[in-house]
Parts: structure tokens; sequence; C-alpha cells
């Protein structure tokens, strides 16, 4: 897949901009590189504003949590989850609205059929729930290259309706099991090291998960971003993957939230080099595989904030940083212009 550059003549013009600005050079530290960054993606000083923010929370069981085992929530939480966020009641329905975000919640693998939601909530339905990777491929052969263009379309609906910024979310029990195996996978990284205590797991909850990992991935044939994606991610990974791709190829930038958004980039990175010019990571999870996704994408978090919610909840947070950065290029008064 091809993705454009992002624009290094506009960067290069607002760094010179920015020490032009009232302010002693890099006072502004982040900011300025995030400002550059926006005028890059958007080819012109300063950037555009960020007024159309969109979160899309990709929704879908897995497998790996039928036991238990690898979770302090049971798998049924899911399907309540998409409820209340369609009641606008979750985490990141309060954030988003704080910083005027919309939110849409797509049902990839709900192992629910949702019968008493609205049509649009359903409309990506690749499949309900998925195979557990200790012991069997997530998704049937096809299923992903499916659920990847799904993503597509849902980045595409969200540009064409005139997002200027995405945010990709996440919502299923286990998820953080099935990011550690992507990130592992990838990397190539053991088990110990990329496992954390996702939703709060205790010490033997860890050890569990570890172990689950260590059969994943001694089970599994991932010499690919799509065979990684079918044999340890799930419907909403490969969608995850085809929406951070997409955003990309249409030049729009997106900011990554915690571990599963970030270890499907890392596959999306694997799909289309390059495509991580076009991503910011809005916050650093708790998560280890967060890390190691971050390092291998040369991403450094905006935020810190202990975050381990998911949902896109940490990126939400991390918008009106990104206008601040725009507002400083866009506002400040020039060193040349004082008397």
């Amino acid at each position: 897949m091809q993705i454009p550059p992002l624009d290094d003549h506009a960067r290069d013009e607002a760094l010179q901009q920015l020490d032009g600005l009232v302010k002693p050079v890099g006072a502004l530290g982040r900011l300025e590189h995030l400002a550059a960054w926006l005028c890059a993606a958007h080819s012109q000083v300063p950037p555009r504003p960020l007024d159309d923010v969109r979160v899309v929370v990709f929704a879908g069981d897995h497998g790996v949590s039928a036991s238990g085992s690898v979770s302090a929530y049971p798998r049924h939480l899911t399907a309540a989850m998409v409820r209340v966020f369609l009641a606008g009641e979750s985490g990141v329905n309060v954030l988003a609205r704080e910083v005027g975000a919309h939110v849409r919640v797509l049902d990839l693998a709900v192992d629910d059929p949702l019968d008493d939601v609205p049509e649009p909530v359903r409309r990506h339905k690749v499949r309900r729930g998925s195979g557990s990777i200790d012991v069997a491929d997530a998704l049937e052969p096809g299923q992903a290259r499916q659920a990847f263009d799904a993503g597509t379309t849902a980045a595409d609906t969200e540009i064409d309706d005139g997002a200027d910024l995405l945010i990709p979310g996440d919502m299923g029990i286990g998820n953080t099991t099935i990011a550690a195996a992507l990130v592992a996978s990838v990397l190539g990284l053991p088990a110990d090291d990329v496992v954390g205590t996702g939703t709060g797991v205790d010490d033997d909850g860890r050890a569990r998960k570890v172990a689950v990992l260590d059969q994943a991935l001694a089970r599994a044939a991932a010499d690919d971003p799509f065979a990684a994606l079918t044999s340890l991610g799930s419907a909403c990974a490969a969608a995850t993957v085809g929406f951070l791709v997409r955003a990309a190829e249409r030049k729009v930038p997106v900011v990554l939230d915690g571990v599963f958004p970030c270890a499907a980039a890392v596959v999306a990175r694997e799909v289309a080099p390059g495509a991580e010019r076009w991503w910011v990571a809005g916050h650093r999870s708790t998560e280890p595989a967060q890390a190691f996704a971050l390092k291998a994408l040369g991403l450094e978090p905006i935020l810190d904030l202990g975050l381990r919610l998911g949902e896109g909840s940490g990126a939400v947070q991390a918008v009106p940083v990104l206008r601040n950065a725009r507002a400083v290029l866009a506002g400040m008064g020039r060193l040349a212009d004082l008397g």
C-alpha cells in the first residue's frame, strides 16, 4: 500500500516560525513539535483547526476470555458496555463530550446479537466471538481481511463526513491479552515481557495470562500481518488495523489510545510501512505491551496519567493539547514585531 509522506517543507516552515514567536526558542517544548507535526500533516502553516474529532470504538469478544482466567471481569460485560456507550454514559462518552468529540461504536464480534440496539452498531458484524488463541486460531480464513476492510470503510465514513482527527477505541473483555499476543508475535518478544495486569488481575491472574500467551505463541504461525491477525488477533483488531491504514492513506491524523490500538498500529505498520508517520500517541498505558509498541513505532505519548481504561478515553484527553499546539502557532505574536 502506498502511504503519502508528510510535508517536510511545512514542518520546517512551522519550526522556523515557532522560533520567531514571543518566547525563548524551544520554550514550549512538545507543543512546538506537535504543532509542526500538524503542519506537516495538513501541508500548511498554521495547521487547520481540529474542530471535528471522531472516536470509533471497535467492539468484540475474545474466546481467550471464556475461561475467566485472563480478566477480572466476565465476558458478558462487552455487550453490556456496548449498551452503555450507546446510552452516552461510558468513560469515553463523558470525556469526549468535554472536547466536543463524537463517539461511534462498531460491533465486529460481540458474542451477543444485540437485537435491542440501533442498526448502525451492528453493520460491521464479522462474527460472534472468536477462537481461544491458546488452542485455536482467533479467526477463520478470510475473516481478518473482511474485518480489515470493515475498518477501512469505517475510516472512510468518518473522513467523508468531515473528520479532522480520528481516534480508534476498543471494547472487549480479553483485549489486553490479544494486544500482548500481537505485540509479542510481531516484535519477537516473550510472553512474560508483554503481559500486564489488564483489568486489574492479581499476580496469579497475570501468571495465568502469561501461560495462555506462551501456549498461543507456541501454537500460532504468524509470518505475515494477516496471519498474525488470524491466529492471534481478533476481528476488532483487524478492523482497527484497516482503520489506521486508511487514515494514513487519506492523510488524516490519528491519536492512538492505549495498548490495544497501539498493538494494532504495530501490525498496521507491517501492512503499510510509513503509516506510523500519521499517528501520535495520546497517552502512556500501564500495560508493558504498549511500551514495546510505542518504542517500535518511534512514538512518545503526549500524556502519562496512569490510565488503563481503553475505549479511546486516554487519546481523547490529548485532543486539547493538540489544539493548544495549533493555537500557539496561529495566535502568538512575533519577536520581530516587538518595539
